[in-house]
């Protein structure tokens, strides 16, 4: 999908009176957080103050969140009744989210559904994945396949059907394929920018005001692995 727009280090993929869609970057925060870094949601909201010569504070409602180290689609609403038409899309499951991951030891099937039961850990900010149902856990279930078979790496396309925390990180390490570069979940080592190899690729909804579906593809960062994977 074409880029419209690169300015401010902001990829925009989609944009329009009432919802704007990025790609996000490693490293970018979705919406502050107790690092005080700079969020995503602050940088597109001083985008489309310059962009259209805004005056006064600019209405940005953050609809749903990417992990700081992963990349890929972010939708924000820019009108108030498109942020709450589309909290309830999320909220309903009524989107259709499609992730790439590269993936060090091949899962044994090539193509498999996966059933957790997640339970998260507050003191380090984790999700360990059950084959069974344990207290306060919750079900977690996608779908994956391999697309494409790298040098030392594999490629995987998912699909998730709930959408719990860190949901495909807990899932993969579980079957024994943890994401490159998620020392979290038992990669063996970091990437250089602290990322990991998870790529919100595609996002499918129904936009919030106009009904049209929407198809949404965000391209992958630019590094030798991604770029094999095209």
């Amino acid at each position: 999908m074409k880029v419209l727009s690169n300015k401010n280090n902001l990829q925009v993929l989609h944009e329009d009176n009432h919802i704007i869609v990025i790609n996000k970057r490693v490293g970018d925060i979705v919406q502050g957080d107790k690092t005080g870094d700079k969020p995503l949601s602050e940088v597109v909201k001083e985008y489309i103050k310059e962009k259209y010569n805004k005056p006064g504070e600019v209405f940005l409602g953050v609809v749903h969140r990417l992990d700081r180290p992963t990349t890929g689609i972010v939708v924000f609403a820019r009108t108030s009744k498109a942020l709450t038409r589309l909290n309830d899309l999320f909220k309903n499951r009524e989107t259709q989210k499609t992730y790439w991951a590269i993936v060090k030891n091949k899962p044994l099937e090539a193509t498999a559904k996966l059933v957790h039961y997640l339970k998260r850990n507050e003191k380090n900010n984790t999700s360990k994945a059950h084959l069974k149902e344990v207290p306060d856990s919750k079900v977690a279930s996608l779908d994956y396949q391999i697309i494409k078979e790298l040098n030392n790496y594999v490629a995987l396309e998912i699909n998730l059907h709930t959408g719990r925390h860190h949901q495909i990180r807990a899932q993969l390490a579980a079957i024994g394929s943890p994401i490159k570069g998620d020392l979290k979940y038992g990669f063996d080592r970091s990437n250089p920018d602290g990322g990991i190899h998870l790529h919100a690729r595609k996002l499918v909804f129904v936009h919030p005001v106009s009904k049209e579906t929407l198809t949404i593809k965000a391209p992958t960062p630019d590094d030798v692995i991604w770029n094999a994977v095209q």
